[in-house]
């Protein structure tokens, strides 16, 4: 099955190396490092509604905490909410249904064979023991933590006839018993904890990123990459410029200078992801249809030059300026390919 592997290349823009992570403490270790940099965390609270000035501009929250009702100001809100948007909602910013959607489930194994793997899989090609020649909607993943166990899961995108239609849990567990038994996958007896599943809001399925004191970042704004269900990488980076924004608005010397300076925040994450989610709904669509997901995965896997700039597209990692063809021909699409804008 790796007989036409395509070995990534080091990139000049990038390190030489990855790593992988459970939630269990990686969250905790994002709020200690907000925390050091002189965050307030408070803890057991849970953000009920948007507070409006006179002139309807977020200027708070209503929250619980501890099961009494509290209120925050604040000259902004981010809303790093999730998927739900609530926020968002509260001001109107319903999601695009006209963007990518998708549904993704996964679950920890114990695995001696793949924990240490050198490289993260992803499986184009789905197929299950009970009907080895269909090809099943989706894509899949295996990702080895280094701690005896690998993280599995798979996805599936709205643009598939199985969204909405299949028991993705069945699905996952019908796929890994399709696995080298060695790998210790097949045997439910192997599963660290429970199956969990998220909603995956993709290509900025809900804009403007801005609007009214109240910032987006992360699922609550969409910013899932299309083109491989990558979330928290995306956010983690949206957050950052967010925060320059913020910086940049705080230091305006008047209300109208520091909005005006928050504003750019939508025109921003356009310029970074825009085109390159474009492009990401037009491949979410194509790999939609069972005869183009057929054509990729029985011809395009077995060319490696081919394959070597899908790499490049769908992990979003290029040099740039490109230090070979695959990079140029990457870099290129998105430079003609135009930006989402922050309303279609």
């Amino acid at each position: 099955q790796y007989e036409n592997a395509v070995t990534p290349e080091i990139l000049d823009d990038f390190p030489n190396y990855g790593l992988t992570r459970t939630r269990y403490d990686f969250d905790q270790l994002l709020a200690d490092k907000a925390v050091e940099a002189g965050a307030r965390l408070l803890t057991g609270v849970k953000v009920t509604a948007p507070v409006f000035d006179l002139a309807g501009r977020v200027c708070g929250v209503t929250a619980s905490r501890d099961g009494e009702p509290v209120e925050f100001k604040a000259p902004l809100v981010i809303a790093a909410d999730g998927v739900s948007g609530r926020l968002a909602l509260s001001l109107g910013l319903k999601r695009d249904e006209k963007r990518p959607m998708g549904v993704a489930v996964r679950q920890y194994y114990k695995s001696a064979a793949k924990h240490d793997d050198d490289y993260l899989e992803s499986w184009l090609s789905l197929r299950t023991a009970a009907e080895p020649d269909v090809l099943q909607p989706g894509y899949g993943w295996i990702f080895g933590l280094g701690d005896g166990r690998v993280n599995v899961g798979l996805g599936v995108l709205n643009s598939s006839e199985g969204y909405g239609k299949t028991d993705y849990r069945a699905l996952l567990r019908d796929w890994l018993a399709n696995t080298p038994e060695e790998w210790g996958l097949a045997d439910e007896a192997n599963a660290d904890g429970p199956v969990r599943g998220a909603a995956l809001p993709m290509g900025f399925n809900r804009v403007p990123h801005y609007s009214r004191g109240l910032m987006l970042v992360g699922d609550s704004g969409g910013m899932v990459n299309p083109f491989n269900g990558e979330g928290i990488a995306y956010a983690i980076e949206a957050g950052e410029v967010a925060a320059k924004v913020v910086a940049e608005a705080l230091k305006a010397p008047s209300v109208p200078r520091r909005e005006a300076v928050l504003r750019t925040y939508a025109d921003r994450m356009d310029d970074l992801w825009g085109s390159y989610y474009r492009m990401g709904g037009i491949f979410v669509h194509l790999i939609g249809r069972p005869a183009v997901m057929k054509l990729c995965t029985e011809h395009g896997l077995k060319r490696p030059a081919l394959m070597r700039v899908v790499l490049k597209l769908l992990a979003n990692l290029t040099d740039r300026p490109g230090r070979d063809a695959a990079d140029r021909i990457v870099n290129g699409m998105r430079f003609v390919t135009p930006t989402l804008g922050r309303r279609l």
